[in-house]
């Protein structure tokens, strides 16, 4: 999630999340391409780490999963991260518009 994403004169130098470190899935490392990157930076991103389809698909899903639970449950008590599951929630549909 954006909020837990330390950066240092411009580049990214901390990543402050354990929610997903048991899950044993490295597609959900992905997920950041729909919370935080603009369409254009997220297939740049896909490319730099070479990931095939089911690996991107899996993330994209990790990604509605966070997002479908995170957007009521945070409506009220905290309402960036609520923002950011509607961000979320966009980015997948958008990649899938057309």
């Amino acid at each position: 999630m954006p909020g837990n994403l330390l950066v240092r004169d411009g580049r990214l130098a901390v990543v402050i999340d354990l929610g997903t470190v048991c899950v044993g899935d490295p597609a959900v490392d992905l997920m950041p391409a729909w919370n935080l990157l603009p369409p254009a930076r997220r297939e740049r991103y896909r490319r730099a780490l070479a990931v095939d389809d089911a690996t991107w698909a899996r993330g994209q899903g990790w990604a509605l999963v966070q997002a479908v639970g995170a957007l009521a449950y945070y409506v009220d008590s905290n309402p960036p991260m609520s923002a950011t599951a509607r961000h979320t929630l966009a980015a997948i549909l958008a990649d899938h518009e057309g």
